[in-house]
């Protein structure tokens, strides 16, 4: 059955079509980042505190991590579609459970089921097609993996008018909450389907379409050729894997704190002021979010494939630490300058993600990327549980001593600029992996030549 899950992409085959299929997958798992549209009817109809209602989605995420983790050399074995037809099935049938779980008031069972069942899902899904872009896209990592993970960061640009919609349609009580979920996981089933159908490894002996040798200005911007191979194992044992593990920890928590509690943040923000803002827009202020996430895949990491990995996330952390800082100082003076702030940070944290594959792959190869991926996503796990804990403890003791508006988060955002500074000093300290650490080259005809690119981020 996985041999045939396994089956390479006939000749002629387009690589074109990869792409579109991972998006299908992202797109669908990207749906967690609309969690805050739920927060509001989960914490009325139940009872729960902000702390409580996060705690789905912070579960969520820890089990992202752990089952990329864990599950990353198992993609790498038994290639994408086997890895999509795993994600489908746990990430639908955990929007099933949870459905149950707000039918019967019985939290436990949505923590259980959009947390730990859709949580792998989401981990599984989510490195599924990395390695098979950046097999297919030598030459173009950072755009190739952008446009796949694009499609995670605007998942929620779908899911949040829909999960609006159908909450407006069913109600926000318990059994609009079960309906919802409901609608919701057969319809991500379906539509992940397609992604599982349409997935293909390249042939045995495949290689890209040769271009155009680059001009030598243009080249000089370019990193040097490498012949990195390092095996999963060996990159637990390099600096260089810790320290982009602290830099992709730093990146995600100042990013997920917003993105998880980000409909009631903007609310608490202004109200009070002249121009408060109504549950409606909050959840439009999801969806821009969700764009700019998107767009942030794709433009910085393409931009990555010219300048460098290492430049751009000093961009990421160094420019995200600036945004949190004129939030902090401006407070609740300008809406506008809150919500572009918060988008630009949102497309750093975007191209983050979509960036890593491919300096994991200019560091230590292609050889057994996706696993080396799926273990740095561990990070995410632990972000997935500081970002939200950091945003909704100090919001939740602000309420209980009184304080409204901007003073809230006022130490949240001082705690996120912290956090980015340290991530862009390990982010100096990475340099190309010690030789020692590589494999020797791979020989006989099951070696599968893959042009590499720039051990230099």
């Amino acid at each position: 059955m996985l041999a045939g899950l396994r089956t390479p992409a006939p000749r002629g085959w387009s690589r074109w079509l990869v792409p579109p299929a991972a998006l299908s997958i992202h797109l669908a798992i990207g749906q967690t980042y609309a969690w805050s549209v739920f927060k509001p009817p989960l914490e009325t109809s139940l009872g729960l505190s902000g702390t409580a209602s996060a705690v789905s989605f912070q579960l969520a995420i820890v089990m992202l991590g752990l089952s990329a983790a864990f599950g990353g050399t198992l993609v790498e074995r038994n290639g994408p579609r086997w890895a999509m037809t795993v994600s489908a099935a746990c990430f639908a049938s955990g929007f099933l459970v949870a459905s149950l779980g707000a039918a019967t008031h019985a939290y436990w069972l949505v923590v259980l089921g959009y947390g730990v069942i859709g949580g792998t899902g989401l981990g599984i899904g989510y490195i599924s097609p990395v390695s098979t872009l950046i097999k297919w896209f030598p030459d173009r990592p950072g755009m190739a993996t952008g446009i796949a993970i694009m499609g995670f960061g605007g998942g929620a640009l779908i899911a949040a008018p829909w999960s609006a919609y159908l909450l407006d349609t069913f109600g926000t009580d318990t059994t609009g909450l079960s309906k919802t979920f409901l609608v919701m996981g057969v319809g991500y089933g379906v539509f992940m389907t397609l992604g599982v159908l349409l997935v293909r490894l390249p042939p045995p002996d495949w290689a890209p379409p040769e271009r155009p040798a680059p001009a030598p200005a243009a080249a000089g911007r370019r990193p040097p050729v490498t012949g990195a191979r390092v095996s999963a194992r060996d990159a637990l044992r390099t600096p260089q894997f810790w320290c982009l593990w602290v830099v992709l920890c730093a990146n995600v928590t100042a990013g997920i704190g917003i993105l998880e509690r980000a409909a009631p943040m903007i609310v608490d923000f202004f109200a009070g002021t002249t121009a408060p803002v109504a549950a409606g827009a909050a959840a439009a202020f999801v969806g821009l979010l969700s764009l700019a996430n998107m767009l942030g895949r794709l433009l910085w990491s393409s931009a990555s494939d010219l300048i460098g990995r290492k430049r751009i996330y000093r961009v990421y952390l160094g420019g995200g630490a600036l945004m949190y800082l004129l939030i902090a100082l401006s407070g609740s003076s300008s809406t506008f300058l809150f919500i572009g702030c918060a988008a630009v940070i949102l497309s750093f944290y975007g191209g983050g993600f979509a960036t890593i594959p491919a300096y994991l792959k200019d560091l230590f190869g292609v050889f057994q990327v996706g696993a080396i991926h799926g273990r740095l996503l561990t990070a995410w796990s632990l972000a997935g549980i500081l970002g939200p804990l950091i945003v909704n403890t100090v919001a939740d003791a602000g309420k209980a001593a009184g304080r409204t508006g901007p003073a809230l988060y006022g130490p949240s955002l001082l705690v996120m600029i912290g956090l980015l500074a340290v991530g862009f000093v390990a982010n100096e300290l990475v340099r190309p992996v010690d030789p020692r650490h590589h494999q020797p080259p791979a020989a006989g005809p099951a070696a599968v030549p893959v042009p590499q690119e720039g051990a230099t981020p």
